[in-house]
């Protein structure tokens, strides 16, 4: 691994910093990387969790509205009936 630093002054305090730990520069270094890799995967994860639950929960409203909307409609459609049987019933008599 090619590990060039344009500031000296960062460099050095890489340096400091992997030999306090007891490690190498570029295990030090890596580590780092690493570290921040999977601290960007876990905030992408836990986004993504709480976005499907928003989700989830935007559904199942959805589909409790479309329950109701479909037993509004049933409830509807029975008054119609009601009511032509009546207006037949008065036809009729």
């Amino acid at each position: 691994m090619n590990l060039r630093f344009p500031d000296p002054a960062q460099r050095a305090a890489i340096e400091a910093a992997a030999r306090q730990e007891g490690v190498s520069l570029q295990e030090y270094i890596l580590s780092a990387a690493y570290a921040r890799a999977t601290a960007v995967e876990t905030h992408f994860l836990d986004a993504f969790s709480r976005s499907m639950a928003r989700s989830g929960d935007a559904f199942a409203e959805a589909a409790d509205a479309a329950v109701a909307d479909g037993e509004r409609r049933t409830a509807e459609l029975a008054a119609r009936h009601d009511l032509e049987e009546q207006h037949e019933r008065g036809h009729a008599a």
